[in-house]
């Protein structure tokens, strides 16, 4: 860093991509992207867009804001659209973390990031032995509260009545249910955003929508919070979605057959490649992500991943937290990608045995 950085950003630890981006012949299951493309519909939305490039772009977005509002069943003004669900999480750090923030102790790393940036205290909420998160554990915090719902990287979910157990145990304060994985068997919170005035759900168009590259999430709650978040957002960036990410993402909600012929496939590839590891002797954790946290009995994740890259597949494994040194994180891909990772896996198996 050099002299002339800002003293308060002198400590700042950013989001690690390292490895995220690797070239070459690789079955690329490392990022928690989806195999499949978008939506014939998004792409010829955006290619349209892109004749009216030379100007800026809605800065409210009302039409995918109205298409979000009937999709989800709330109301436009329960909406904010946001670069990516990282934007909407940072405004949610810079508009209500005043005292604070918690979040679990496994989960989305970029929550300590945020907290970093903004200067904003945190305590974490540890895992019980199994990786699950003890609704228990997340009551009368007095903080801003952060839950991936599916978590990551465990893929664990918990059902709406033990969320919204946990929105009633924290009245007093901000409640954020990040469903960015939500869309692949789990319960979403969205329902519950009428009943409680406590409580945020973010979400995005990156995996089950297959625009990850478009970057484009929401955030949805009650009217006056979403205001708080509007005015930040018209602070710092009000034209934050560019008019080819507004229309992708306009092209893929009328196509929501395909979105959830997409996630069925997804689906039903995790349930095959987790009975596929576990009958190679791996611990599998239940996911209902779009990628399963996996843990070799004989190998450390790092040697493993490093096994599988010499293979040509890459998967996520952790130097921290020490509960996860074991495990790698594999993203579901296409039957074909999962099928090759298992023969690989099989061959890794052999040469150890040797």
């Amino acid at each position: 860093m050099t002299r002339f950085l800002s003293e308060k950003y002198k400590d700042l630890v950013p989001y690690d991509t390292s490895g995220e981006h690797e070239t070459g012949a690789y079955i690329k299951l490392n990022t928690n992207e989806s195999p499949f493309p978008p939506s014939p519909k998004a792409l010829k939305r955006e290619a349209e867009a892109a004749g009216a490039l030379n100007f800026y772009p809605d800065p409210d977005a009302h039409e995918l804001t109205a298409k979000v509002a009937e999709l989800w069943g709330v109301k436009p003004e329960e909406v904010l659209l946001t670069c990516g669900s990282d934007e909407a999480l940072l405004f949610i750090f810079m508009a209500f973390c005043d005292r604070g923030a918690t979040f679990p102790g496994i989960t989305y790393s970029f929550y300590e990031v945020l907290a970093g940036l903004n200067h904003v205290p945190f305590e974490t909420i540890p895992l019980a032995p199994d990786l699950s998160l003890p609704a228990e554990r997340c009551l009368g915090l007095g903080k801003t509260l952060f839950i991936a719902n599916p978590n990551s990287p465990t893929g664990l979910a918990l059902p709406r009545a033990e969320v919204e157990r946990i929105i009633q145990g924290n009245a007093d304060n901000i409640v954020v249910i990040d469903e960015a994985y939500v869309d692949f068997g789990a319960e979403t919170c969205v329902p519950l955003i009428h009943k409680y005035d406590n409580l945020l759900v973010v979400q995005t168009f990156s995996k089950s929508r297959s625009l990850a590259g478009a970057r484009l999430g929401l955030c949805l709650g009650q009217a006056e919070l979403i205001r708080d978040l509007k005015t930040l957002k018209n602070s710092i960036a009000p034209y934050n979605l560019s008019g080819a990410t507004l229309a992708a993402g306009l092209g893929a909600l009328e196509d929501e057959e395909y979105t959830r012929a997409n996630c069925r496939t997804i689906m039903e590839n995790r349930a095959f490649t987790a009975e596929g590891l576990r009958a190679l002797g791996f611990d599998v954790t239940n996911s209902m992500g779009n990628f399963l946290l996996a843990r070799h009995l004989r190998l450390s994740g790092g040697k493993l991943a490093k096994r599988l890259k010499e293979l040509g597949l890459l998967v996520r494994c952790y130097s921290t937290p020490e509960a996860l040194v074991p495990y790698v994180r594999i993203t579901i891909g296409t039957r074909e990608q999962m099928e090759a990772l298992l023969d690989a896996l099989k061959k890794i198996e052999e040469d150890e045995r040797q």
